[in-house]
């Protein structure tokens, strides 16, 4: 199965991002949301709530399982967030 890595910021715009949750899981694809401080994790949460209730009336519940990894970005070691979204039929 594709895996699709959405990054989510601090501007992200939830509606979009929950658009994309929605569109990838539809289309059978593993998503993952990739997110570092605390503001992008709000703007992830809220967008994985909006995907809830766009993907619910068609009897699929998300869940959510959250980790940690490390990433190098201008040569330092940073940690982020990846939230796994798991579609499970109701």
């Amino acid at each position: 199965m594709e895996l699709i890595r959405l990054k989510v910021a601090a501007a992200s715009n939830p509606k979009s991002v929950a658009g994309s949750i929605v569109n990838n899981i539809r289309e059978k694809k593993d998503v993952e949301v990739v997110v570092m401080g605390a503001a992008a994790v709000n703007q992830a949460m809220k967008a994985i709530a909006i995907a809830r209730d766009y993907i619910g009336p068609e009897g699929i519940e998300l869940l959510v399982r959250p980790s940690f990894t490390h990433l190098e970005l201008e040569g330092e070691q940073k940690s982020a967030m990846i939230l796994t979204i798991v579609p499970q039929i109701k």
